[in-house]
């Protein structure tokens, strides 16, 4: 690979305001940002007025220019207060991906080019609050990742199959689009070669890197989820797919053996059933699917599958999803698709994954396993000898969705995972003939933890809490207390999912781009009017409650004059509870900048 290396920390010089007299305003002058470690006189000049970025040399930096080091450039963001400069501030190791480091963004720091608001009037003060708010909000979101002088986006197959002319290509310009999470805040650098050495591509998921060993033998064991940033979004404001066929919580998950020079892969992906269906909260604990009638769902359907075919090879299609109650119809419009769809390359299997596992019956599992066998022999897995030799490609990838695909989906990837795994380690020599991956107690405790860790990064960053079953991904059983866990984290989502996720998803898409400020715009979308009985319902609901509460606690001279109090105040409270739940959608945290077409 040719050096692509960029800088492994920055300097930012943050240059001195310069009053120009007692009585005017400061003026804001530039941003500097310095390669301190790679012998390079260069230094990236932005502009604080005309938001400008030039290359100059470290002799224009001022003398009295405030010094801060920085881990790396995020972009830059357009607020109703005008440009932001986004910066990684601290970062941790993960470890080492063929020799190249991998790293955490752990903080970061939103910087204005402005250095006052006072342009702007009150409503503008409390958008642009907002705005920052959203963007923190992404930011503190667990899981954004960057390697300096390595190509996180692509796995080891896409990148072995590339010509001389994209190798030569900056990280920039030849990242995946559909895992650079700072996309649209790089929208500046993109089209200036000359920067592209400042900044680089971040991907949202989860990373693990473990050395291990089996046999006296050791070797490093990876797992790469890479988070798609189109039709990204929520739990229930982001399902199905997009006019382009985009799957929402579309996650590409590779599994990377390195030992003694050779190196295997393994890439399984999982999205949302890929056609036009939504599952808006309405208070319910399970909102009903709703299939949109309106549209032609194979156009998307098959753009969506197109796509996997030329950038995966064959496909499986593993729906988990149940058999029975509202996500029957789901599973029925699914297979109907397929076949309509005629196209030889795609295999659906649909498993109800909770009727085989239930009464804890997880070892039932083995028959989805035994189903996909041969078709998982048939597509192998991408291998590498010490020689740097391709011995085998993946030819076909597994495509695994639940309905958020999240916990049901997981486990089945781990099964997977560990069965391929299985193989490449006999390949590469670690395993003896005849060993099990399930009998090196050190390792399969490594595996397990390390894939519900990675369920819970999937799971927090689509619903908002950790998985569910991880129990079972752990210790490969179902445990009380995980039946308990499971509950409390069921809890969380609900309320995350009907009184917090508008406000998530308007940030996501805020922060990917979907929606732009306008600063010559004097109104935005978030000042929205609720209707009356956005308060009043609940209002009168908790004083009807409590009235029944009181009645109960301090009766009245008779039982009869009691019960009747009770009586009235318990059917006020149950009535107007039923109102609310009847009209839930207008109760919910609903996005407000979110497009149309995501909340269709």
């Amino acid at each position: 690979m040719p050096d692509v290396r960029l800088p492994r920390s920055l300097i930012l010089y943050l240059s001195p305001l310069c009053p120009l007299s007692p009585h005017r305003h400061t003026t804001p002058e530039k941003f500097y940002i310095e390669a301190c470690d790679d012998g390079s006189n260069d230094v990236l000049s932005i502009d604080r007025v005309s938001t400008e970025m030039i290359l100059t040399v470290r002799k224009d930096i001022p003398p009295h220019a405030v010094t801060r080091p920085i881990c790396g450039i995020m972009g830059t963001i357009r607020l109703v207060a005008g440009t932001y400069l986004i910066v990684i501030t601290k970062k941790k190791k993960v470890g080492d991906l063929l020799g190249h480091a991998v790293w955490k963004a752990m903080d970061f720091d939103v910087i204005s080019y402005k250095k006052t608001v006072l342009h702007l009037t009150d409503n503008q003060m409390q958008d642009n609050k907002a705005f920052l708010s959203m963007i923190n909000s992404v930011l503190l979101t667990d899981g954004f990742y960057f390697a300096t002088d390595y190509d996180l986006t692509h796995t080891l197959q896409r990148l072995a199959n590339t010509s001389p002319e994209f190798q030569e290509m900056s990280l920039l310009e030849r990242a995946d689009q559909r895992f650079v999470w700072n996309g649209h805040l790089l929208r500046e650098f993109l089209p200036q070669p000359e920067l592209h050495r400042f900044a680089f591509p971040v991907v949202h998921g989860f990373i693990i890197m473990k050395s291990c060993c089996i046999n006296g033998k050791i070797f490093d064991w990876n797992i790469i989820s890479r988070r798609s940033c189109f039709r990204a979004g929520v739990r229930y404001y982001v399902r199905g797919i997009d006019s382009e066929g985009h799957a929402a919580n579309f996650v590409e998950t590779e599994q990377i053996v390195q030992y003694s020079g050779g190196k295997a892969s393994f890439v399984q992906t999982r999205g949302s059933i890929p056609f036009y269906w939504s599952q808006r909260p309405n208070l319910k604990y399970k909102p009903k699917p709703q299939i949109s009638k309106t549209i032609n769902h194979l156009d998307g359907f098959q753009r969506h599958f197109d796509s996997q075919i030329i950038i995966y090879g064959k496909q499986v299609i593993l729906n988990l999803i149940d058999q029975k109650g509202s996500e029957k119809q789901l599973e029925q419009a699914f297979d109907k698709m397929v076949s309509s769809l005629g196209n030889g390359m795609v295999k659906y299997i649909a498993f109800d994954f909770h009727k085989e596992c239930s009464r804890m019956r997880w070892h039932r599992l083995q028959i989805l396993v035994d189903m996909v066998t041969e078709m998982q022999d048939e597509y192998g897995y991408f291998l590498v000898d010490v020689d740097g030799n391709v011995l085998v490609q993946q030819e076909g990838m597994f495509r695994s969705n639940c309905m958020d695909c999240l916990d049901r989906t997981n486990v089945i990837q781990s099964l997977l995972a560990r069965r391929s795994l299985q193989s490449q380690l006999e390949r590469l020599g670690v395993l003896h003939m005849g060993q099990r991956i399930e009998d090196q107690a050190d390792f399969e405790k490594i595996y397990k933890n390390a894939w519900a860790d990675n369920a819970n990064a999937c799971a927090k960053q689509y619903a908002g809490t950790g998985a569910l079953k991880t129990d079972f991904t752990r210790t490969g059983k179902r445990t009380q207390w995980g039946l308990v866990m499971d509950g409390w984290n069921s809890m969380i989502r609900y309320y995350k999912n009907n009184f917090s996720d508008g406000f998530r998803q308007d940030s996501i898409d805020l922060f990917l781009g979907n929606y732009a400020i306008d600063e010559a715009d004097m109104t935005t979308p978030l000042h929205e009017t609720k209707d009356w009985k956005f308060l009043t319902l609940p209002i009168i609901m908790v004083v009807a409650f409590s009235m029944c509460i009181i009645c109960l606690l301090m009766a009245g001279d008779t039982w009869t004059e009691t019960l009747a109090y009770v009586l009235f105040w318990g059917t006020a409270s149950f009535v107007t509870a039923g109102v609310i739940l009847f009209n839930g959608r207008e109760f919910v945290d609903s996005p407000k900048l979110v497009q149309k077409e995501k909340m269709d």
